[in-house]
């Protein structure tokens, strides 16, 4: 598993500030406790402190900007205004995801989300309309639990994972989706908060 240094990124970020994306808010305490006490499990291996919210990434826009774009990853306002139109015109339903079991990626530590309806492909299709998402990959849904702090051997975290207690391993909630977040959060702090911005409420045209 490779570690995510603590540092500032300047060639990252290259002296801006805000970095935007739409996401999946989780309020649900249940589920947030459950997520609590599966990091808590992991705290060993993960990255301290760790002040973002759970969340599902949808879509990531890059660093926000005025109109005029000076770096590749620039978003501009104008920009998330059309995504927002495109997805009120598509006057999509509430729906459910369901959250799956925990697994690693090379850097960190997740929960998988089980889209069955595809309905995320869906919502991110139409935000690719507007704009490249920055930095995208196979897009694999999941609320990310923490980065690794140091370099481990997959065989530890797997070994890990499988010394959960049995309710932890196989337990079963669902995420009810009734509004999708833009926001952003500030690039100079490493697992810093989410700021809303906006939210985009589902089979209804208000949006706060």
């Amino acid at each position: 598993m490779v570690p995510t240094p603590i540092r500032d990124y300047p060639e990252w970020h290259c002296g801006r500030q805000n970095y935007a994306l739409w996401y999946l808010e989780i309020n649900d305490q249940k589920l947030v406790d459950y997520l609590d006490t599966l990091r808590a499990h992991f705290s060993e291996f993960l990255l301290k402190p760790n002040h973002r919210q759970y969340h599902v990434t949808l879509f990531i826009c890059g660093f926000l900007s005025h109109e005029i774009k000076v770096h590749s990853d620039d978003f501009s306002f104008s920009e998330f205004t059309q995504q927002r139109e495109i997805l009120r015109k598509e006057d999509i339903a509430p729906f459910r995801l369901k959250i799956g079991s925990v697994d690693s990626f090379s850097s960190a530590l997740f929960v998988e989300i089980r889209d069955t309806e595809n309905v995320l492909s869906l919502i991110r299709q139409k935000l690719g309309l507007v704009s490249n998402e920055i930095a995208a990959l196979n897009y694999c849904p999941h609320i990310t639990l923490g980065l690794y702090k140091n370099i481990y051997s997959s065989d530890l975290i797997l070994q890990k994972i499988s010394q959960l207690p049995v309710q932890y391993k196989y337990a079963e909630f669902e995420l009810k989706v009734e509004h999708l977040t833009f926001g952003f959060y500030e690039a100079q702090t490493l697992q810093g908060k989410l700021f809303s911005y906006q939210h985009l409420f589902l089979g209804d045209s208000c949006c706060n």
